[in-house]
């Protein structure tokens, strides 16, 4: 009898323990690290985030909100998400970060690889920006000459206008904008700038949308160049009221461009009135940046929300319909470098390696 009350306190003993290894967390791995990294956004104290965007009215603003109600849900209890209107756009959007105004931003994949490797806008390298998802959505450089321009020179490529120094008047966004700096990166990779232009006799002209429809359409501008998203109001009125030529970039012109950090894509036929095939392009899409700082675990579940949301930013904004998350872990979609967070889940996945 003495052995049997012995066996059975025993086991009350050994049950009591395992409850209490289970109820301090010694009794399982689901909120354990992997390879280092915490898996669920529960093992971190509240945060108080500030996202930094356009303004409202803008498809940044809508992304933004799209993706704080998919992120908001999974952090810790108590935590926040404040959303500003601060942000200067896709360019400037490494620097918002650096400068520690805000934990999350907007930006664009090419000038987020320029940031963290030369630094951009008259600013060194940054060193506190990451990346959680890229290829948000998908715009592209476009380039267009008048379909004038075409019957009066013959010209149909940008070569042909550079190895005849013709002097061509170029209309294009103010010195700031993504368009702008999409222009200066086309002519960069032909071997040439705005004075090269100039020096033939020609002139850029660099002013707003509605005045770039103007110039194109009075023939007081031969061309653009722009970085935008298919649908866009200003080139959709341009192209239905003027006649556009659409020429097609060289293999190698794009391979200087993919190598700055532009990702290669294509500008469907019908994308505007007149251009009746595919144009072979690059782009640079929106890429969910923030700071190095945050957290692994609270940026794991947010890249897992975003990642598992994607219908949600669909219907949100049908530019971010080709949001892919087998691939939005690429340095050509991302520009800066993965959050070690994010880089858990894409590899959880088996997205990346």
């Amino acid at each position: 009898m003495t052995n049997y009350r012995f066996t059975k306190i025993l086991v009350l003993v050994m049950c009591l323990i395992f409850v209490l290894l289970m109820a301090s967390g010694c009794g399982g791995t689901s909120q354990e690290q992997i390879d280092g990294k915490t898996s669920s956004s529960e093992t971190s104290e509240p945060v108080n985030l500030t996202f930094a965007t356009m303004g409202v009215g803008t498809g940044m603003y809508v992304y933004a909100s799209s993706i704080t109600q998919l992120i908001e849900p999974v952090l810790p209890e108590g935590s926040t998400i404040d959303v500003v209107t601060t942000s200067p756009g896709g360019v400037g959007a490494p620097i918002v970060i650096e400068e520690g105004k805000a934990d999350l931003c907007l930006g664009n994949s090419a000038p987020a690889k320029w940031a963290c490797t030369e630094g951009i806008l008259g600013k060194p390298p940054v060193t506190n920006v990451a990346s959680i998802v890229g290829g948000l959505d998908a715009p592209f450089i476009n380039v267009m000459f008048t379909q004038s321009f075409v019957n009066k020179t013959g010209y149909t490529t940008l070569e042909e206008v550079v190895e005849n120094k013709y002097p061509i008047r170029i209309a294009i966004k103010s010195t700031g904008s993504f368009g702008e700096l999409a222009c200066s990166s086309v002519l960069q990779a032909l071997g040439i700038d705005y004075k090269t232009i100039e020096s033939w006799g020609g002139s850029v002209t660099q002013t707003g949308s509605d005045a770039i429809v103007t110039l194109l359409r009075d023939g007081k501008a031969d061309m653009t160049i722009d970085h935008l998203a298919a649908g866009q109001s200003a080139t959709t009125e341009l192209c239905m009221t003027t006649d556009m030529f659409f020429p097609q970039l060289s293999d190698e012109l794009i391979n200087k461009l993919v190598e700055s950090g532009w990702d290669r894509t294509i500008m469907p036929a019908g994308t505007w009135k007149g251009q009746d095939k595919d144009i072979k392009t690059v782009g640079s899409g929106q890429v969910l940046l923030c700071s190095k700082n945050l957290p692994n675990d609270i940026v794991y579940a947010m890249t897992k929300a975003i990642c598992e949301g994607k219908e949600i930013l669909a219907s949100a904004h049908n530019a971010m319909s080709v949001f892919d998350p087998t691939i939005a872990w690429q340095e050509s979609k991302c520009g800066a470098p993965l959050h070690p967070g994010a880089e858990q889940y894409y590899k959880e996945m088996g997205y990346m390696k």
